[in-house]
């Protein structure tokens, strides 16, 4: 039975849409440079040159995820597309650890059913813009686009796009600067 139980997570880890610390026959893979990137290229939409994703990271379903070239995805960082929404993350992004990306989101309209059985709101695309940094912790909610040389602040929760050239942080974010 275990021998079994071995064979079908190997194949699990071979086979998902997926990279995490939860896939141990792959996740591996990302503590040595030529071997993660092997796995990122096989597996993401779009994996650009110089790009690192770091053991410890997660995403789901990689082939709806694009991460441009001389971008980091740290440490405790969740990138969560799905068959219906992509993440592009383009060139010269910035992040610290522990940033979440999630495409969706609960519904919760009703009060005759538990929330748990309200399914989800229909997908959203999330773009991260050429040169933006997203500070340690923050969260990237659905439909988001933030824009080319944006900031947003560390543990920032943001619901609405942030326009290019604007610092942005806050639980909700809001724009507290532009750049000159």
């Amino acid at each position: 039975m275990l021998i079994k139980e071995i064979y079908n997570k190997i194949k699990f880890c071979l086979k998902s849409d997926r990279i995490g610390p939860d896939l141990p026959f792959t996740h591996w893979k990302l503590h040595f440079p030529s071997t993660m990137k092997s796995i990122c290229r096989s597996k993401f939409r779009f994996f650009g040159d110089n790009a690192d994703f770091r053991a410890g990271a997660y995403a789901v379903t990689c082939s709806n995820i694009s991460i441009g070239k001389n971008v980091v995805v740290r440490p405790s960082t969740m990138i969560f597309a799905d068959q219906y929404a992509q993440i592009i993350i383009e060139d010269n992004v910035m992040m610290g650890a522990g940033v979440h990306f999630y495409v969706n989101n609960h519904k919760f309209d009703r009060r005759d059913i538990p929330l748990i059985e309200q399914g989800y709101y229909p997908s959203k695309d999330i773009i991260v813009r050429e040169g933006a940094w997203i500070g340690a912790n923050s969260i990237i909610l659905p439909g988001v686009v933030i824009g080319k040389n944006a900031v947003i602040g560390a543990g920032s929760i943001v619901t609405k796009s942030v326009q290019d050239f604007c610092v942005a942080a806050g639980n909700p974010a809001k724009i507290i600067k532009e750049l000159k």
